[in-house]
């Protein structure tokens, strides 16, 4: 019989609170789709505490913006909250690995830990060396859990690139990929 110690009981509800923010943010890519906007959802969470959320906004239409996306919009909201904390002790949570506009933001912003579910094959930058960046980049130390909740996400990808009347980022390489992943 396997004894459990506080230690794998620590990591036990670490994988319990990273599902449920995760979900949150699956919530927010939901919002996101209903409006026809490309859905990714984010949430940033202290612990058990949710902080801020956040969903991207400016791809439906026929001028869409790429500023607007969820990290950022969460980030933004987290910079005004009036509620003191440690940003290395925050996790971002994210239903799409964030591209270097955001990646880079959540590195300037020193949070601790980053959970994406779903990968992207054409912009995403988790990859990234950062030894090979600028000293402003190079010291900021981030802990990424990838593909928590994939599945879940995937499946609200490829109803945005099964739409027929959606164009953002159609016929792209992740809406290739997408489409051709088995759920």
């Amino acid at each position: 019989m396997m004894k459990i110690t506080a230690k794998s009981n620590n990591y036990k509800e670490k994988l319990i609170n990273d599902r449920h923010f995760m979900g949150l943010a699956l919530e927010e890519a939901r919002l996101a789709l209903k409006a026809d906007e490309f859905p990714v959802g984010c949430v940033i969470a202290s612990e058990n505490e949710l902080l801020v959320t956040g969903s991207r906004t400016g791809t439906a239409g026929k001028h869409p913006n790429e500023i607007d996306h969820a990290e950022i919009t969460a980030l933004k909201r987290l910079s005004i909250l009036k509620k003191p904390f440690d940003p290395k002790a925050l996790t971002l949570y994210c239903t799409l690995e964030p591209c270097l506009m955001c990646f880079g933001a959540i590195l300037l912003s020193n949070i601790g830990r980053l959970v994406y579910a779903y990968e992207d094959v054409m912009g995403g930058a988790t990859g990234c060396d950062l030894s090979l960046l600028t000293p402003l980049y190079q010291k900021n130390t981030i802990s990424i859990i990838p593909d928590l909740l994939r599945q879940k996400s995937l499946t609200l990808f490829k109803t945005y690139f099964s739409d027929p009347a959606i164009t953002y980022w159609k016929d792209s390489l992740l809406a290739r990929y997408t489409l051709e992943q088995k759920i």
